[in-house]
């Protein structure tokens, strides 16, 4: 029997979480033969096609086909999650990654929600949080808000056909969901929301400056924005960060004026440079964790995030030949 759906779940290298994201879809309580899981292997591995192997007995006994397709070249989540749906024979696609846990009535609650004409689903991510988080999970919390992220949405097939699928162009974890979505939003596409498609997203652990390594993806907003200018200052960023772009001022002419031997002009500008960075950081700390470790880390990348994140900005206009601040 061809299943109404197909569960289109990314991984690499990432066994355990993988176990504990099939074990949460192998629990759906769904009728059996409603849906399939097709896990997309981005790493090519022999030891997740085996792992997956192991899952296809016990989700057979629910009435699930578990099917494994690996990719190559490490082409990024966008590529593989278009990998997974031109497979799928469901006329439904439902997308969550392999650190999620989709609760047991996500799928059947996300389904009941496709009625008169309905051509996508957005679902509630819940990302809990320690009563003191830390800077990078409080903003990595932040998913709980935005719309049709790739951990919990759903999408009628033919749509998907539609607007071809997911720009692969995003080749990081970032952004290609928000295309994805202005798409369809394009083409009139009537939307949908459904509170009781729950996926529980834990927040996994990031090292000490995660927060520099991930001004990286401001590249991919440069590519968001080109193609979609006025839906991204609507629902993404309503205003370039005019803070950044004053904090690098003011450090430029500290050093300017000091090379040129203008001592006052120089001690002003750090003044300035100094009070600037100093309220970016004590925001960063607001509602996050006092540990001395990540007040450290806070004062560290708060000076550095500015000129990096600004950087990554114009490498990404650059790159996408588009005016991007």
């Amino acid at each position: 029997m061809t299943p109404r759906a197909s569960v289109v779940v990314p991984t690499f290298n990432r066994p355990d979480l993988l176990d504990r994201c099939l074990q949460a879809l192998v629990c759906q309580e769904i009728g059996p033969g409603c849906f399939e899981v097709i896990v997309v292997d981005d790493a090519a591995s022999e030891s997740t096609c085996r792992q997956v192997e192991c899952w296809t007995r016990p989700a057979h006994q629910r009435g699930i086909v578990v099917r494994y397709v690996p990719t190559r070249g490490k082409c990024g989540p966008a590529a593989a999650r278009n990998a997974g749906w031109h497979v799928a024979r469901g006329e439904i696609i439902a997308f969550t990654d392999d650190d999620c846990i989709p609760q047991p009535g996500w799928l059947a609650a996300g389904l009941s929600v496709f009625t008169d004409g309905v051509a996508a689903v957005d679902g509630r991510l819940v990302m809990p949080l320690p009563a003191q988080p830390t800077d990078y999970e409080k903003n990595a919390a932040g998913l709980e808000v935005a719309e049709f992220v790739t951990a919990n949405c759903f999408y009628r097939r033919d749509i998907l056909e539609a607007v071809g699928g997911f720009d692969e162009r995003f080749r990081a974890a970032w952004r290609e969901d928000s295309d994805l979505f202005f798409r369809v939003l394009d083409l009139g596409q009537r939307i949908g929301y459904s509170p009781g498609a729950i996926v529980v997203h834990p927040v996994r652990p990031g090292g000490w400056g995660v927060s520099i390594s991930q001004q990286r993806k401001s590249v991919y907003n440069a590519l968001l924005y080109r193609k979609h200018p006025v839906r991204y200052r609507e629902r993404v960023q309503a205003s370039p960060p005019w803070r950044y772009y004053r904090i690098i001022a003011a450090l430029a002419t500290a050093l300017g004026a000091g090379m040129l031997g203008q001592k006052r002009t120089a001690l002003a500008a750090a003044a300035a440079w100094v009070v600037m960075t100093g309220g970016f950081c004590a925001e960063r700390l607001d509602g996050t964790s006092r540990a001395p470790a990540h007040i450290a880390e806070m004062l560290v990348t708060s000076a550095v995030i500015p000129p990096l994140a600004v950087y990554w900005r114009i490498r990404g206009a650059i790159r996408y030949r588009v005016l991007f601040l």
